[in-house]
C-alpha cells in the first residue's frame, strides 16, 4: 500500500485474543488489521467520534481496496456513523 500522507510504522504486542479477534474482524469488514488499528486509535483520540477525511487523497483511497467497504459504506466512512 502506498501512502500520500505522512506515516510511522510502530510495532505493537497483541494478546492471543486480540490477535485473534482482529482477524477475524479483517476477515469479516474486508479490512486490514492494520487499518482497523488507525481506525481504533483515531476514536479513542478523538473521544469516539469518527474522523472525517482530511484531504482529497482521504476520500480517494477509500476506494482502491477492491474487498473493501467504499461502495457499500461510503456515506458512513465519509460522514461517521450517523449518515
Amino acid at each position: 500500500m502506498m501512502y500520500t500522507i505522512d506515516v510511522h510504522r510502530t510495532q505493537i504486542l497483541l494478546e492471543d485474543a486480540q490477535h485473534r479477534a482482529l482477524a477475524a474482524l479483517s476477515r469479516r469488514t474486508g479490512r486490514g488489521v492494520s487499518a482497523l488499528i488507525r481506525q481504533a486509535v483515531d476514536r479513542m483520540l478523538d473521544g469516539g467520534a469518527p474522523r472525517a477525511p482530511r484531504r482529497l487523497s482521504d476520500i480517494r483511497a477509500l476506494g482502491r481496496d477492491p474487498r473493501g467497504p467504499a461502495a457499500a459504506e461510503h456515506d458512513r466512512l465519509l460522514y461517521g456513523d450517523g449518515a
